[in-house]
């Protein structure tokens, strides 16, 4: 294994997603590919955030304005 630092974005693949926790554990948002949206969250990570940081992601079923509006909010 190479010892050389590399950035994120340098590390990740054009459709690769991540989660970004910062030093002390919270976290500080997720990385989207370019093209995709908050609807192609992989189903690892929206369990992931649910159960460790208690981001709801709402009803998949449910065609709602409200949770429309929160599914475009970015995590920062």
């Amino acid at each position: 294994m190479s010892k050389e630092s590399k950035s994120l974005e340098e590390q990740l693949g054009d459709d690769d997603w991540a989660i970004i926790i910062g030093k002390d554990g919270s976290l500080k948002g997720m990385f989207i590919p370019e093209g995709s949206d908050e609807d192609d969250v992989p189903l690892s990570i929206v369990h992931i955030m649910e159960k460790y940081f208690g981001i709801d992601f709402g009803d998949d079923e449910q065609d709602n304005d409200e949770d429309d509006d929160n599914m475009t909010r970015t995590l920062h």
